[in-house]
């Protein structure tokens, strides 16, 4: 079993979806046309996406961070460091780890809150 999609709540899922194709390299895909929200779907990798719908009262939980709710990553390490710099460029703030791990990995925060961590791309 492998997941299809996941959703995240935004308060502009166009900018959004902008920070994600910018910094992860996310594309976007077409949207149902009978969507009663404002959407914006991104193709994260085959046959997996990220949906991020409109919600104009949304507010971040402070239960985003490392030990907490976030959304972990592969990245192949010899980007990290453009991607670094693509994410600071773009408005995210980068995270050091908490605690040591056998993999590089580092975590972000988007401008609106949701916490990542990047893990190096198993061989």
């Amino acid at each position: 079993m492998s997941f299809a999609h996941f959703t995240l709540a935004t308060r502009d899922p166009r900018k959004t979806g902008s920070f994600f194709e910018a910094t992860l390299g996310y594309k976007p895909v077409e949207t149902p046309d009978n969507s009663p929200h404002d959407l914006c779907w991104l193709e994260i990798g085959p046959g997996q996406q990220m949906h991020l719908v409109r919600i104009d009262d949304f507010e971040i939980s402070a239960h985003e961070k490392e030990f907490g709710r976030h959304i972990a990553v592969f990245h192949d390490l010899d980007d990290f460091e453009r991607l670094r710099q693509r994410l600071a460029e773009n408005g995210a703030r980068l995270i050091e780890p908490l605690r040591e791990t056998p993999h590089q990995r580092f975590f972000f925060e988007t401008p609106e809150g949701y916490v990542f961590e990047v893990i190096e791309r198993p061989n």
